[in-house]
């Protein structure tokens, strides 16, 4: 079984970078499509990116494309979003995602059934 661990969240102003970090346990993650979701209090757990098992292929959600960056190591089993230009609608608990099978149709990589297994959030918070 996957187990994934995700760290980097924090308090940021309005206009500055995160960086989060997701490891993941075993060398099977080297086969998995990743992904990012974030939940905000009150509100549906939603897609921000993935990422395929080679990294070749990315998507994002609208509302992130052009400031965040999703990214991979798969010798050290880490998956990495790199949040620039941040906004106070950014505000949400971040989680990863692993899917076991491959990269299919990037729309459906939005849901969260696509995916197997999931890390315990991290908490970014962005000032105005």
């Amino acid at each position: 079984q996957v187990q994934l661990v995700e760290s980097g969240g924090g308090l940021v102003q309005a206009g500055g970078s995160l960086r989060l970090s997701c490891a993941a346990s075993g060398r099977t993650f080297s086969g998995y499509t990743m992904g990012w979701f974030r939940q905000a209090p009150g509100k549906e757990r939603e897609f921000v990116a993935a990422i395929s098992w080679t990294g070749g292929s990315t998507t994002y959600a609208d509302s992130v494309k052009g400031r965040f960056t999703i990214s991979r190591d798969n010798a050290k089993n880490t998956v990495y979003l790199q949040m620039n230009s941040l906004k106070p609608e950014d505000t949400a608990v971040y989680y990863c995602a692993a899917r076991s099978m491959g990269w299919g149709a990037p729309a459906l990589l939005r849901s969260t059934s696509r995916y197997d297994y999931w890390g315990q959030g991290t908490q970014v918070t962005v000032s105005s």
